[in-house]
């Protein structure tokens, strides 16, 4: 629901209205297409962040652990995770996604310790009491966010299955967007109850890093964000001139 301050005259007339809700909808739909449709072009843009292998390492050491990647996506997870680990399941609702990561691991020469399964996250196909690390990348946040009238009830369903396929002292670790084209965390409105509900009902420690898309030039910047963050964030390229691309990451983990 909308808070409208007191005192606030909406001056918008109903069509304005129905199409900016409509074009929220198309935007998270866009995105969902993207994953399964432009996963090649989404792969190149987060190859442009930095690894993650030394933070995950801080809040639990995973050598010889049995992981989970929830939202595996197309890699950036698994693909430092697997070397180390003692088995890796890698789930994502996009086939696309995980053929990109089950060859990127491969090409890494690994030796297979890992399977990818298509599943949602609120219904995994996974043993009780099997897991002991679950990592999840920017993925929760589009079944919690405050767009889907059921968010709420997502995230326990979601949390009800992490608890029940974790092993006692098993630890969880969320990663989520802070800002994109912003220096400092600047959240997005939709996903701030998500957020809250974390900490203050959940009991997950947070805290925040700079993740920002290294370039090559200014062209290449604005080339392969916009397909995925849209005309907003190309503005602010071409009017910084940025070839890096500053990008804020929240990180939410908990042990049980």
């Amino acid at each position: 629901m909308d808070l409208i301050p007191d005192g606030f005259v909406n001056t918008e007339t109903l069509p304005e209205i129905m199409y900016k809700k409509q074009k929220r909808v198309i935007l998270m739909a866009t995105h969902e297409q993207i994953y399964q449709n432009q996963s090649d072009t989404y792969e190149f843009m987060i190859s442009k962040q930095p690894e993650l292998s030394e933070l995950i390492k801080k809040i639990r050491p995973y050598k010889d652990l049995n992981i989970l990647d929830l939202g595996a996506g197309s890699g950036r997870l698994a693909s430092v995770l697997a070397k180390d680990a003692k088995s890796l399941i890698c789930t994502d609702l996009s086939s696309s996604m995980l053929e990109i990561l089950d060859n990127k691991l491969t090409e890494q020469g690994i030796a297979r310790n890992w399977t990818t399964v298509v599943a949602d996250h609120r219904k995994l196909p996974i043993a009780d009491q099997s897991i002991d690390l679950v990592v999840s990348g920017w993925s929760i946040c589009y079944l919690t966010n405050i767009k889907n009238e059921k968010w709420n009830e997502n995230l326990r369903l979601i949390i009800s299955e992490l608890n029940r396929v974790l092993r006692p002292n098993g630890t969880i670790i969320i990663f989520e967007t802070m800002g994109t084209g912003t220096e400092t965390p600047n959240p997005p409105e939709f996903l701030r109850d998500y957020y809250k509900a974390l900490e203050d009902d959940l009991g997950f420690h947070h805290d925040w890093i700079r993740l920002d898309y290294k370039f090559r030039d200014v062209e290449e910047a604005r080339k392969y964000t916009e397909f995925f963050f849209g005309e907003e964030l190309v503005q602010k390229i071409i009017d910084n001139q940025w070839s890096t691309v500053p990008e804020c990451a929240g990180i939410w983990w908990r042990n049980l």
